[in-house]
């Protein structure tokens, strides 16, 4: 039904981030936003690991990880880059470090039961600075984010979704499942309306209040006037499912 599943697929190495990773990573999330059909993405982690971050053997051998380089994105490239299409998190076992910034760009994340995630870069004397000091704030709230920053505290799913870092718990080996539903049900609304709702949203802590009535009117007034803002009406007065164009 137009969901994308990308896999960080280095099990060997707990799905941890180097530059051939994130360059496939771009790659893969280029296709999400390009690809004729798709909806919605779910990203994951193979061999019941979501990502343990950046790979520091891969840092101390010299990589520019973070940065990337003439030839590879490097992880910010990915994280400050949001997608337009919706993309969810299915976090099976640890999520940490990096990995947990990587879910926390996503837009939805959805947790195994057993699943650990955390921030413990201090705990290496490294700083987590691949987005999680810039979105943890308004998931968690100021005294949880310096909490979880400062101490490299881990947090157990239950404790995470109570704070509102994780936005569903699941059981054991159906975080995809969970996430491949949730997609689904975004994927059957009007595209055009689903994209320019995700950039409002995004882009809002950027606006005043005043400068976001009129940059959200610039993002929902082409939506309105849109052939598949007709369809949804006429779909609705008469009875049937509509039939997007994206148009």
């Amino acid at each position: 039904d137009g969901v994308l599943r990308i896999t960080l697929n280095r099990p060997e190495a707990r799905n941890s981030l180097n530059l051939e990773l994130t360059d496939q990573l771009a790659a893969a999330l280029a296709h999400l936003d390009e690809a004729p059909g798709v909806v919605a993405g779910v990203l994951c982690g193979a061999d019941e690991f979501f990502s343990a971050g950046m790979d520091l053997k891969a840092f101390l051998a010299g990589e520019r990880v973070w940065d990337g380089d003439a030839e590879r994105i490097g992880l910010k490239g990915v994280v400050t880059r949001p997608t337009r299409r919706p993309l969810i998190a299915a976090i099976e076992g640890y999520a940490v470090a990096g990995g947990l910034e990587l879910a926390l760009f996503c837009d939805f994340l959805i947790a195994g039961r057993s699943a650990k995630v955390g921030i413990p870069e201090v705990t290496r004397s490294l700083v987590a600075a691949g987005g999680a000091l810039l979105r943890l704030p308004p998931r968690v709230g100021p005294g949880w984010a310096m909490r979880l920053a400062l101490t490299g505290e881990m947090l157990d799913a239950a404790t995470a979704a109570q704070i509102g870092l994780l936005d569903e718990v699941v059981e054991d080996g159906s975080a995809v499942d969970a996430a491949t539903i949730l997609a689904r049900a975004i994927g059957a609304n009007g595209p055009l309306a689903v994209a320019a709702s995700k950039e409002i949203l995004v882009r809002r802590a950027d606006w005043d209040e005043d400068e976001f009535w009129e940059r959200q009117r610039e993002l929902s007034d082409p939506v309105f006037g849109s052939a598949d803002a007709v369809e949804g009406s006429r779909a609705f007065a008469e009875k049937r499912p509509p039939r997007w164009r994206g148009e």
